[in-house]
This record gives C-alpha cells, sequence and structure tokens, in this order.
C-alpha cells in the first residue's frame, strides 16, 4: 500500500457503529450463536424457544463480543425461516442489536434471507472461489447491493489454502476480482486465512502458524485496506485435555497475528492467558512451536504438557490407582469413564460385601449412574460416553441376575416403569433406543417394545405392567397421523397415563395442536435423551408432578390457541393462482442431454468404493454431538468426545469392512419423461409407451414480486413443447446385514456398538446415493461428463441437477414411494420393502428422483391450502380423507 495512500476504516453498525481503523484493538467475534457451534442454541432453536436463544446472544455481547455471528445451518431446520425470525427479533432487542451481526452460512438462501432483515451494516460469513468465479462474482454484488461487508475463505476451485503461497494466491485473486470487477469497497473485504493445527506430529504441518501470520502480513500491506479474521482454537487442537497449554497457544497465537495484521477473530476468552503471565519456561516451549524455531519443538512441548495436565489425562501407573479405592469408588469409576476391565470383579466384591445381591443394583450401582445422570445432564458428559456407561450397568446386571434369581428377589424399586415404541409403519430405531438407554442410566425402567408396533400392542403392554408413562418415537411423517390416532385409542381405553412423543418429524406445535386434544390427560413433547430425562423424572415426582402436568397443558393449551388463531388465507394462492405464478424455464433454448442408457438396471458395490463419499456430520449428530465435520473433533465442548466416537466408528468400519458385514445393492432408472397437466410427470419406455406418472405438489405461499411457486414437475420440459425430456428414480441400500450384527451386541449387552452400527449402516447408505448420483450425472446419464467436484463440495451438493426424495421438503408426499418401487420392481430386484406408513427397510436404504435440468434446485414445498389437496386427491384416484391423512402435516390451518 503506497504511503502517502489513506486507509479507509471499515464501518459496520447495529444501533452503534463499530469503526475498524489501523488502530482498533482486536475485535472479537461471539460464536455461541451457532448452531453447528452451540448444542444449547441448536436445542432452544429447534425448540423455537426463541426467547431463551435471544438470552445467549446478550449474554454474549455483555461478555464483550463486538460482533456476534448467528449460522442456521442444520439439516431439520428450516435455515430460512430461523435466520429471519431470529434476527428480526433481535432487532427489537437494543442490548443486542447495538452490535454489528455476522450472518454465517454455507448456503446462499439463507445469506440471502438474513440480508433482507438485518439492521444495520453487517458481514457476511462467507463466499470463496470453490465454486468458480460466476458464482463468487453474483454473491458479490448481491452482498454489496445489501450493503454488507464480507469473510472471503481462502478457498478456490481446487481446494483450501494449506500453506503460504496458496493463501496470498488466493487472496490476491479474489481481491482483484472484487475490487476491479465488482467494484466491491476494499474496505469491506475481510479474508480468513485458514487456521490449521501445530504440534500434530506431521512435519507437513509444521509451518502452519507461521504461514497464517506470512499470509496476515502479506494481505495488509499488498491488499490495501482489507481485513483479516479466523478461529483460533484451532491452533491449539493437538493439546485438548490440556487447557493450560491450550490457553497459552492462543495467546501466543493471538500476539504474533495480531502484530502482523490479524483484525478480528473468534476467540473464547475463557481460553485464553495474559501473554505476560504465561510462565517464562512454558511461553519459550509454546513459541518454538507456534514460530517453528526448533526441529524438537513439537516433542518439546508434548513434554512439558505433562507437567501442566493436572487431573486432564494421567499416566499409566495413575490409570491403575484407582483399583486401590473402595470397591464402591471403583464401580462408580467403571460406570463413569465406561470401561469393564474389572466389572464382574468388582460387583462380586460387593455382592459378597452387601446383604442380598440386589442391593447392589440398588446401592452400589444405582450410586455410579446416578452420578453418570448428574454429570450427563449438566453437560459433562455426552450421550457416547452415556451409552458406554449402560454397556457396564448392563453386564454388572447380567452377572448378578443369577444371584438375585437364586434369592427370589426381584428390582424392588426404579425411578418410574417406562414403556417406549416406534409407532407402527415406522421402522427407525436409534433415537429412541439412544432414549432407552439413557433413561436406564437415570434408573427408569425400560420396557422396549421395538419398532412398528401396533397400537393394541401397546396399550395391551402397557396394562400388563402397569406401565407409569407410554413413549413413542417417530421419523417419518406418517408417525405422526399414527401417534394422533394412539391418543384416540389410549382415551377409548380410559387410559390416565401420560404420553409422552418424540422423534425427528414431531415438534412441540404438532403436540399441542394434533395429539394434546385427542388425550383429556398429560402429553409431553421431548426433543432429545436429556429432556426426555427431565420430563419423566418431573411426572415422577409425588410432590410436583400434577403442577408440572399443569403447566405442560396449560403451555400447550396456549400455544394451540395462538396457532389455530392465526388467518393464514392471506399469504397463499389458490391452486390455480399457484399454477399461473409456476417456475417458467425457457424450453426453447434448453436441448436435454439425451442419456447414455435408458431403461432400468440393478447393481451391487463393493463397500470400499463408498467411504470417500460419506458425510460423517450427521454421524456426529446422530450421538447428540452438535457441529460440522471435521471441525467438530477440535471443538472446545464437545471436540474430545467427538474424536473419541470417531476413532470407535473408523475401527469398527474396518473390521466391518474387512469381514463384510453389509451388502450395498441399488437399482435405478432412467426414463424419457415429459410435464402434463402442470404438476405432473410421466414417464415413457425407449419406445414411447407410458409408464408410470409422478404426481408433484407445488408452493402457495405468496411470494414476492417476481418469484414462482415451484414444483418439481417445472423442471422437466412441458410435453406440449414438442421437447422430449428425461428424469430418472432410484433406491439404493447398505441396510442388509445390520440386523444379525445388532442381534450379535445386544446379546452381549452391547448397546454403544449396536446404536454403532445402525449409524454407520446410515452413513453408508447416504454416501452410496451420493456415489450412485455421481455415475448418474458423469456416466450413466452424462448430462454433466465433465463434472469434477470434492466431496466437500458433492455434500454442499454443488453439482448439476438434484436427487430429492419423498418425504422431504420438495416432495414430503410419501405415496410417491409406491410409483417409484412399481416403475423399478424394487422390492423383487434388491429386497427393500415399504410398510404401511412407507417407511423403508432395511432402514439404511435411500429413495428418490433425479433431474437432470441445471436450472433445477431443491426447495422446500411449505404448508399448502385444502384446494391442491382435494386436487391432488382427485389425480391420485383416492379419497380426500387419505390425502389429507398423508398430507397433513404440510396443510394450512
Amino acid at each position: 500500500m503506497a504511503v502517502a495512500e489513506k486507509r479507509r476504516n471499515l464501518v459496520l453498525s447495529g444501533l452503534e457503529p463499530l469503526i475498524i481503523t489501523p488502530d482498533s484493538v482486536f475485535v472479537n467475534i461471539g460464536e455461541r450463536t451457532n448452531v453447528t457451534g452451540s448444542r444449547k442454541f441448536l436445542r432452544l432453536i429447534k425448540e423455537e424457544k426463541y426467547d431463551e436463544a435471544l438470552s445467549i446472544a446478550k449474554e454474549q455481547v455483555e461478555g464483550g463480543a463486538q460482533i456476534i455471528d448467528i449460522n442456521m445451518d442444520e439439516g431439520m431446520l428450516d435455515g430460512e425461516y430461523a435466520m429471519t425470525k431470529f434476527l428480526n427479533l433481535i432487532a427489537a432487542e437494543p442490548d443486542i442489536s447495538r452490535v454489528p451481526i455476522m450472518i454465517d452460512s454455507s448456503k446462499w438462501d439463507i445469506i440471502e434471507a438474513g440480508l433482507k432483515v438485518v439492521q444495520g451494516k453487517c458481514v457476511v460469513n462467507s463466499i470463496s472461489l470453490k465454486e468458480g468465479e460466476e458464482a463468487f462474482i453474483h454473491h458479490a454484488k448481491l452482498i454489496k447491493r445489501y450493503g454488507a461487508a464480507a469473510i472471503i475463505m481462502a478457498f478456490d476451485e481446487v481446494g483450501q489454502a494449506d500453506n503460504y503461497e496458496r493463501r496470498i494466491e488466493i487472496c490476491q485473486r479474489s481481491y482483484d476480482i472484487l475490487v476491479n470487477k465488482v467494484n466491491f469497497p476494499p474496505q469491506d473485504i475481510i479474508f480468513d486465512l485458514n487456521i490449521f493445527p501445530v504440534a500434530t506430529g506431521m512435519e507437513e504441518h509444521r509451518l502452519n502458524a507461521l504461514d497464517f501470520f506470512r499470509g496476515t502480513k502479506w494481505v495488509r500491506e499488498n491488499l490495501p485496506h482489507a481485513h483479516i479474521s479466523g478461529g483460533v482454537s484451532n491452533v491449539s487442537f493437538s493439546f485438548r485435555g490440556n487447557d493450560t497449554v491450550r490457553e497459552a497457544m492462543h495467546s501466543v497465537f493471538l500476539y504474533h497475528a495480531i502484530k502482523n495484521g490479524m483484525t478480528m477473530g473468534i476467540v473464547n476468552p475463557e481460553m485464553l492467558s495474559i501473554y505476560d503471565e504465561i510462565p517464562k519456561d512454558l511461553l519459550d516451549h509454546v513459541e518454538d512451536v507456534i514460530l517453528d524455531r526448533r526441529d524438537d519443538a513439537t516433542e518439546r512441548l508434548l513434554d512439558l504438557a505433562e507437567s501442566f495436565k493436572g487431573d486432564a489425562k494421567v499416566n499409566d501407573k495413575a490409570v491403575q490407582e484407582w483399583r486401590n479405592n473402595t470397591f464402591q469408588e471403583r464401580l462408580i469409576y467403571s460406570l463413569v469413564k465406561g470401561t469393564d476391565e474389572f466389572i464382574d470383579q468388582d460387583v462380586e466384591e460387593a455382592r459378597l460385601n452387601s446383604a442380598k445381591a440386589i442391593d447392589v443394583i440398588e446401592i452400589h450401582l444405582m450410586a455410579g449412574m446416578s452420578q453418570v445422570g448428574d454429570l450427563f445432564g449438566s453437560g459433562k458428559m455426552f450421550l457416547p460416553q452415556v451409552v458406554k456407561s449402560a454397556r457396564v450397568m448392563k453386564k454388572a446386571v447380567a452377572y448378578l441376575l443369577p444371584f438375585i434369581e437364586a434369592e427370589k428377589v426381584g428390582r424392588s424399586s426404579s425411578a418410574g416403569k417406562i414403556l417406549i415404541a416406534t409407532v407402527k409403519g415406522d421402522v427407525h430405531d436409534i433415537g429412541k433406543n439412544i432414549v432407552s438407554v439413557v433413561m436406564a442410566c437415570n434408573n427408569f425402567e425400560m420396557i422396549d417394545l421395538g419398532v412398528m408396533v401396533p397400537p393394541e400392542k401397546i396399550i395391551a403392554e402397557a396394562i400388563k405392567h402397569n406401565v407409569d408413562i407410554i413413549a413413542l418415537s417417530g421419523l417419518i411423517t406418517p408417525s405422526l397421523d399414527e401417534m394422533v390416532f394412539m391418543a384416540k385409542e389410549m382415551k377409548r381405553h380410559k387410559m390416565t397415563i401420560p404420553l409422552m412423543v418424540g422423534g425427528a418429524t414431531t415438534s412441540r406445535a404438532h403436540t399441542a395442536v394434533k395429539i394434546a386434544p385427542e388425550y383429556p390427560y398429560t402429553v409431553l413433547h421431548t426433543t432429545d435423551a436429556s429432556k426426555a430425562v427431565g420430563g419423566a423424572s418431573n411426572l415422577m415426582q409425588a410432590d410436583t408432578n400434577e403442577a408440572y402436568k399443569k403447566s405442560i397443558k396449560e403451555e400447550y393449551d396456549a400455544l394451540r390457541e395462538g396457532y389455530l388463531s392465526r388467518s393464514r388465507d392471506k399469504n397463499f394462492l389458490s391452486i390455480e393462482e399457484a399454477r399461473k405464478n409456476k417456475l417458467k424455464l425457457d424450453w426453447d433454448s434448453f436441448k436435454p442431454v439425451k442419456p447414455n442408457f435408458i431403461g432400468i438396471q440393478s447393481i451391487e458395490v463393493d463397500l470400499n468404493d463408498l467411504i470417500e463419499f460419506i458425510d460423517w456430520t450427521p454421524f456426529f449428530q446422530s450421538w447428540e454431538l452438535f457441529g460440522k465435520y471435521p471441525a467438530i473433533l477440535t471443538d472446545e465442548v464437545v471436540g474430545e468426545q467427538a474424536t473419541i466416537v470417531f476413532a470407535d466408528a473408523k475401527k469398527m468400519l474396518q473390521q466391518l469392512l474387512s469381514e463384510k458385514w453389509l451388502t450395498a445393492k441399488a437399482i435405478y432408472g432412467i426414463f424419457p419423461a415429459n410435464q402434463v397437466n402442470d404438476d405432473d410427470i410421466q414417464v415413457y419406455d425407449d419406445k414411447g409407451n407410458e409408464l408410470e406418472k409422478f404426481l408433484t405438489l407445488r408452493q402457495q405461499s405468496q411470494k414476492t414480486a417476481g418469484a414462482p411457486n415451484i414444483a418439481l414437475a417445472d423442471f422437466i420440459a412441458p410435453k406440449n413443447d414438442g421437447i422430449q425430456d428425461f428424469m430418472g428414480c432410484f433406491c439404493v441400500t447398505t441396510g442388509f446385514g445390520v440386523d444379525e450384527k445388532v442381534a450379535e451386541f445386544e446379546k452381549d449387552l452391547d448397546d454403544y456398538n449396536s446404536i454403532l452400527i445402525k449409524a454407520l449402516a446410515d452413513r453408508f447408505a447416504e454416501a452410496f446415493a451420493e456415489y450412485l448420483h455421481l455415475k448418474i450425472r458423469k456416466e450413466i446419464w452424462g448430462y454433466a461428463a465433465d463434472e469434477n467436484l470434492s466431496n466437500q463440495d458433492l455434500i454442499k451438493e454443488g453439482y448439476s441437477g438434484i436427487r430429492p426424495a419423498p418425504g422431504y421438503p420438495a416432495c414430503p408426499d410419501h405415496l410417491e414411494k409406491p410409483t417409484i418401487w412399481k416403475l423399478l420392481n424394487v422390492e423383487k430386484e434388491i429386497g427393500v420393502t415399504l410398510t404401511d406408513s412407507m417407511a423403508m427397510w432395511p432402514t439404511s436404504s435411500v429413495s428418490g428422483y433425479y433431474f437432470g435440468n441445471p436450472e433445477s434446485k431443491y426447495f422446500g414445498l411449505g404448508k399448502i391450502k385444502e384446494d391442491q389437496v382435494v386436487d391432488y386427491a382427485k389425480r391420485r384416484s383416492i379419497s380426500t380423507d387419505k390425502a389429507m391423512k398423508w398430507l397433513s402435516p404440510n396443510i394450512a390451518d
């Protein structure tokens, strides 16, 4: 930058301006309002407890955050809705809205939704060149139009910048495009140069911090007015569990980064030492690593770190010292740590010192499980650890059972007896099993009826066992109606026990509006295992349960009244109006790519071919560990436990592959197709004979000017235009073999590995769907033969074309699945079946459509009006009542 050139300051604002000048101190960005980084914030947003979520934002501002980062990227969230609502609520809170907002998302639609409502001048996090210059320029122009600043990731079409040369290459190119082609204000450009771990033991990581400093200095000297940001905690990943060393590393890194020109970043103030107060010896060792001053710097810091570990980690000798404790202390240790190496030995000692074998469970073991429950409830233990604790508990109980039987003594006390089941038609049970395990850890006696359980069996077993609570689980949309029917049946049988419901498709609103009115006694919705424990415990407290039940009823009554009193018709078009506002593509200039293959084909692939396609983020979510992979492995809160469960998964993965536990089968079809009757898609064979017709649903919500009401049929050329278009459909499964392994693990009382194999099978199924879609795009259909995307790009759906699935936002109608099954002969060819509620078995299966039009995109149908439901029923030749049942979650009140 020329000496005479005056620096332009970065000016951001909420209600108050934040002016970042060359003399400004480091700007700290608060990140706890990020669903990928805060489990608590994610839970509150999912439960729509926005008032409580706002308190997190307020705490960050009060804690000194000068900018707050807001991220709503989570698979089960409507990100656009959540971002819009939260920002609107922030605008009404002067204590929060006085600071600028950082709108953080990997999805442009969510970013733009935030830009439309945020007040003041915000920061967009982030855009980059990874999708190419055209997308980069398009997004930058929109950000400029909205008047925001932007974080630019050091990432291009080749990949993430991981050395000094790549950092300056990408930053220079990005800057030139922004300043020269977009006319983007250079002071509004903030580069994230990627902070990577040091002291990993890998030679190529030695320069990670130094390259960041050099890159920062270069940007500040060569790209006038630009700023630098980053997430500081990544640098200390190698020392998770040793807070003293981590805090020193953060301080040293930040000290040198700021000296080199770093302007702002995300750093937890509680994980930061005062630079001048770091012990001299530790400071020297840390700086040797950060600045790469010695070849043996990593080894020396690792050795020194042992003296700072305190209770975080202990050596092998100390590990065995717990064996010198009393048997009670040893039992508690085994349960909390999830280790069963000595459990039989310690249980036997406890039995010999007890009056009855049952006392070992009710006194000694439950003391340990009570500690587990307390630690989990306070967020000091995580779900994988709890499941391991339950495994130890089961093995201890199994050892004691013969002695209990000999004494003819049954278990005399528990926190309560709960019947749990996945409802009729639904085969998903990972979530149910996790809840069952966690409840058992909290001294509840669990009666697990499994999956696809009809109401009559649930009621009969509940009466037979005299249970205190019935808990229902469901993952697919039709399960919601099963829960409503179950509530009616409980009323018909004059039952009075509480009903708990949970699962991915359930919600507090649906419970209040649809289920609670059908059962005059307590109905409670729970979002996860910890909430289920808290709810069940409150219901079982004799002195407070009536007040708790009353509070639930009042809460749900108010929620239902508010929900039903909304007048929403004015926000919707009739189906005729929506069709007039359909998406109109330019069919005159579009020539569909003729597939290389037309017809139906079944295949079987080696699981090894699918590994590179695995998206690991949902794997961690299944364990209630929230964050994106691989960043979750370095997360301040869940990183250590995520790393442990990931290591267990990788170990099982190797055994799974070598011993061929699972098989990967698929069937797909590519067909000539045309849009007919506005909303339907007719598919043909290669001779032009009609095969099947796919029915699609159209958005009916009122759109902003120029925005269309989309249906999937819009992506297929209309028959009347005389263009022969094409589409496909598929089903993949990696679920055969899962049940056999689950049975083996459950025989050994091993819930942890039982859940682990199911979670891995699900990941393989999604990976198989991604793998097959790639083959379709590049080879089988061939409409994107030149595509060259990384796995991260595939996960972010950066490809041309889409593969929506029945039951998901664009096509929530599960009744489309039988059409796919009939067209492809799925059951006969690969053995995947459909339940009455259209759930796929085996559960580790994925089905859907293929659309190849480059203009096709994923969207959410949202709410529809009853006039479309009636029209849809006629098109499908079913009763309106049946259509209402299947589409009820999407019907506007």
